[in-house]
């Protein structure tokens, strides 16, 4: 298990193999999220923001039906 120091000002600096495996690099943000099941926890790489994902999907050549979108969920 890697283990980790807390700063009087409450930063921890998380260990290199760590940030390799979760893919972390400088800049980088990271959630940390209670998994109440097991009582602990969890650290989760949060590394695009909302607003970096605009543009991604395209918008379609024409416009879609509601018709057309009820048939393509069923």
């Amino acid at each position: 298990m890697t283990a980790a120091t807390i700063t009087s000002k409450g930063q921890v600096t998380i260990p290199l193999d760590v940030r390799t495996h979760l893919g972390l690099e400088s800049g980088d943000r990271i959630e940390f999220s209670f998994n109440e099941a097991t009582g602990r926890y969890e650290v989760y790489p949060v590394t695009r923001s909302l607003a970096s994902l605009k543009g991604i999907v395209k918008k379609p050549a024409k416009p879609v039906s509601i018709e057309n979108m009820n048939h393509a969920i069923a």
